[in-house]
């Protein structure tokens, strides 16, 4: 619980800036949405002027974009990707930051094994994530709720944003692996953004070309927000494919945290 604590602690600055930085992109966003819906006609106008490519590899759909639904759907995108950088970039220093530090042959020591260590790091991780997710979808809703004067599912709302914490964990766990794997990470965030944006440009590749083979390459096409709000669900093979991978990227991480060495330098 002292681990726990103390990594939780740790965190806290990082997790009020994510959550700040989450927080006022959807507000920015959400406070652009009464003049786009009020001119709807001519922002489509102006969307269909864009190449098919680029509206796919986006992820707008313009004839919905002047509904709450179909406008949180298309700025979403953004919001996960901000995201995912959160939770790669936490995952990946969780093991990492005790060799920058030096702290490992320190930690190492103290009369608790490493599945403990392990589990209390994984556990102040998923806690920032979650409270994170939590502010979020409260600020979401309320400007939803402010900007919007027709009525709309708040289910569909609701299904959209807790994409963004099933998202999250999906990083969180390959960033665990990576961290790892290469405990002598020196630029955590240089790390992060590269894997982000290697596997955010694949999924625009999968858009652009409706290869659905290639959605299964990136967590960001694991959730099409179009279909969750067709059918208020999330497609089941690409679920399983999550959970499938989260559930090996951790029991992988313990595998191999517990067996290999750990140097301080």
């Amino acid at each position: 619980m002292n681990m726990f604590l103390h990594e939780l602690k740790t965190y806290r600055k990082y997790t009020i800036i994510w959550i700040m930085s989450l927080v006022s992109i959807i507000v920015l966003f959400f406070s652009m949405f009464p003049a786009i819906s009020k001119e709807a006609e001519e922002f489509i106008k102006l969307m269909e002027g864009f190449p098919e490519a680029v509206r796919m590899a986006l992820g707008l759909s313009v004839e919905n974009i002047g509904s709450i639904l179909g406008f949180y759907s298309y700025v979403f995108i953004y919001i996960s990707l901000v995201g995912a950088i959160q939770a790669m970039n936490l995952g990946t220093s969780i093991v990492s930051k005790e060799i920058r530090e030096k702290t490992a042959d320190f930690l190492l020591t103290k009369p608790v094994t490493r599945t403990q260590i392990m589990t209390s790091k994984l556990l102040a991780a998923l806690t920032s994530i979650l409270i994170t997710n939590v502010f979020y979808v409260v600020a979401a809703i309320t400007m939803a709720s402010l900007v919007e004067t027709n009525a709309y599912s708040t289910k569909l709302f609701f299904l959209v944003s807790l994409t963004l914490f099933f998202l999250q964990l999906i990083f969180l766990s390959l960033g665990i692996v990576v961290s790892v794997l290469f405990p002598k990470i020196k630029s955590v965030l240089s790390i992060s953004l590269g894997t982000v944006f290697a596997f955010f440009i694949i999924g625009a590749l999968a858009a652009i070309t409706e290869d659905e083979a290639l959605r299964y390459l990136t967590p960001f096409k694991y959730f099409d927000l179009t279909y969750i709000v067709q059918n208020s669900s999330y497609e089941l093979s690409f679920m399983i494919v999550a959970i499938g991978f989260v559930a090996i990227a951790i029991t992988a991480s313990y595998l191999i945290y517990c067996k290999k060495d750990i140097h301080a330098v």
